[in-house]
């Protein structure tokens, strides 16, 4: 239930996103959800895609830093305290979260998480009631026309 996810290093440099999106756009690669950070030499994008393999393959041809990252996706509800229960929990078991973003997936929002210990987060977050998204729940495919 570990899915990857695509991270690009980027130099803070005029175009150099749209070059990375118009890659993946001309390699049929859809992006569902993803997270730029940035400081003044360099950024750091996070992507879940609809083919992580292919991603990195089209992007290092091109010359981009990319590799594929570990990470744990959840469903989280739509109320008040839902995550803030399942980062509890986590923290209560020692598992350290190093980043996170979230999107809109149907009825729930999806929370990507970088955790210390990726199969005990997952552990934890199932006996909690969580539920814990597979690949092909992430990576919705990207349909032609």
């Amino acid at each position: 239930m570990i899915v990857k996810q695509l991270s690009v290093f980027l130099e803070n440099k005029l175009g150099r996103l749209h070059e990375v999106l118009d890659i993946l756009s001309k390699n049929d690669v859809n992006i569902v959800a993803l997270s730029l950070a940035d400081s003044s030499d360099y950024g750091m994008l996070r992507m879940m895609v609809s083919d992580p393999e292919k991603g990195r393959e089209k992007l290092r041809e091109n010359e981009f830093a990319a590799k594929l990252t570990e990470v744990v996706c959840i469903g989280v509800d739509h109320a008040v305290g839902s995550l803030s229960k399942a980062m509890g929990m986590l923290a209560a078991e020692s598992v350290d979260v190093e980043y996170m973003y979230a999107f809109a997936n149907g009825d729930q929002a999806a929370a990507v998480m970088k955790c210390s210990d990726p199969a005990r987060a997952i552990e934890v977050l199932q006996k909690g009631g969580f539920q814990v998204y597979q690949e092909k729940d992430v990576y919705l495919k990207h349909v032609g026309g």
